[in-house]
């Protein structure tokens, strides 16, 4: 199992508190019986302990995702406060979803119960917060919450930040050695030995108690790289990457950064049958509801593809699926219809996937018809795929299905993208859409897939909405 850094739970536990304490103060100053104490309103209603219990893990969870316990917003004011403000909006939008659900209840029958909250978490956060635990933190960073780390590799980045963190460190970071791989041959800076090579890892990590390892390999096999990470995962430690590799990631989203230098979170996250079963259930729940609210555009979108051009409402079309299984894939026609494929988009797709300077989807803009265009810029023409998700073929939140001549020009490290269930958005919608790189949008999707919750899902799709009204990237 993972090490838990120090800092980090001590910095859930207090917000648990806090949460906590401050769901059960508004729905105290809200009670209708205003003669009954606090301890004479829970015992009325003991049920309020649960709820607010409940809500006070919702935020957690929100407080996680939104990056608040990023040391680099843990010891830095503005974006500490920042991301608070955010993660509170976004948990109340949860908040408000669950009052709906449990809409009878004594505890949450007010509208006000949400803005009473706010006032009291927003200077109770800032006070024990933003304030005295990210003093405490920075006075002890280099004792009670001091972490070992290895570097492996010698990469430009994690070269800096040993270099730097030799003259300040207030993130209590202790680089204990480097371990060399097959990507590098030359020596480590900042005078920092070199502990052994990858094969005595284990020993090496035993040896000097280490809590977390930054993988710092720039250039260099593709395929070797994710093995050297996969490896690292292995071993049950908190895995940090700064390779040229995931430049993409660190971008397109705001990463956690160690003196400003950006470390992407690579540790085994949440895929296990839980989750995944969390992920279904989420994927039928909004698919049915979807396709319950949108039938009537859905209904107005197919006469006006009839009027458009000839040929069916519906384009289906030979997709991979989940482990390389092939599956129909369905979309709103947006194109003309022609006899045979399209031999030269085939090409220029091909070589758009071996050529990293090409950043743009390939698109035969003659045959898109007037709808077409439209439903395409807004994302409207993949509405019929909830049907794929319905069947089990696909997902809300994914990688997107390839073809099948594309799977098969595919480097072996790409085709890790096809051991989960393809997506209808995903981090490409969100973060690049038609304005990356093929192998860019590959790493996307990996860092998804090694990061991926229902939770994670939820803001993708939040985030997706945006990007389709805007038709940002849109092609």
């Amino acid at each position: 199992m993972q090490k838990i850094p120090s800092f980090k739970i001590l910095f859930g536990i207090t917000d648990l508190l806090i949460l906590f304490a401050s769901f059960i103060s508004a729905a105290f100053i809200l009670r209708k019986e205003n003669n009954l104490n606090l301890f004479g309103f829970i015992n009325d209603d003991p049920s309020i302990l649960i709820i607010c219990f409940l809500l006070a893990l919702v935020f957690l969870i929100v407080f996680q995702y939104n990056g608040l316990y990023k040391i680099n917003v843990v010891i830095t004011r503005a974006a500490h406060l920042a991301n608070i403000l955010k993660a509170l909006y976004y948990g109340s939008l949860n908040v408000v979803l669950v009052s709906l659900m449990i809409e009878n209840s004594t505890a949450l029958d007010s509208r006000f119960l949400i803005v009473l909250f706010i006032l009291i978490v927003v200077p109770a956060l800032y006070i024990f917060r933003v304030e005295a635990l990210r003093f405490i933190f920075i006075t002890f960073s280099n004792t009670s919450f001091k972490r070992n780390v290895l570097i492996i590799g010698n990469g430009k980045a994690g070269n800096l930040l040993a270099a730097k963190l030799m003259y300040e460190n207030p993130i209590g970071l202790n680089i204990v050695g480097f371990v060399e791989d097959d990507h590098s041959n030359s020596e480590p800076v900042a005078n920092e030995k070199v502990l052994g090579n990858v094969y005595e890892m284990k020993g090496i990590i035993n040896k000097y108690d280490i809590d977390e390892i930054i993988v710092n390999v720039d250039g260099g096999n593709t395929e070797g790289t994710l093995k050297l990470i996969d490896y690292c995962k292995s071993l049950n430690l908190s895995v940090k990457v700064t390779s040229e590799l995931f430049d993409i990631v660190a971008r397109k989203m705001k990463t956690e950064k160690y003196i400003d230098v950006p470390v992407i979170d690579v540790s085994s996250h949440y895929n296990n049958t839980v989750t995944l079963t969390m992920k279904r259930v989420f994927d039928l729940t909004l698919s049915f509801l979807a396709l319950l609210i949108l039938s009537p555009l859905m209904l107005l979108i197919a006469l006006f593809i009839k009027i458009s051009s000839p040929g069916p409402i519906f384009f289906a079309q030979t997709r991979i699926g989940k482990y390389g299984r092939e599956f129909k894939f369905y979309k709103f026609r947006s194109m003309k219809v022609v006899k045979g494929e399209d031999k030269e988009r085939v090409k220029q797709m091909i070589n758009f996937m071996n050529d990293e300077n090409l950043k743009t989807k390939i698109i035969n803009d003659n045959r898109v018809t007037w709808i077409g265009n439209i439903i395409r810029m807004t994302s409207l023409d993949e509405l019929p795929q909830l049907l794929n998700v319905i069947k089990g073929e696909m997902s809300l939140v994914g990688p997107r299905p390839c073809l099948p001549y594309e799977y098969e020009n595919y480097a072996e490290w790409q085709k890790r993208r096809v051991k989960v269930t393809p997506g209808c958005t995903g981090v490409w919608q969100v973060w690049g859409r038609s304005s990356v790189s093929f192998k860019d949008s590959v790493v996307l999707d990996l860092y998804y897939i090694n990061n991926m919750s229902p939770w994670f899902d939820l803001q993708l799709i939040f985030q997706t909405i945006p990007a389709i009204l805007t038709a940002r990237g849109a092609k």
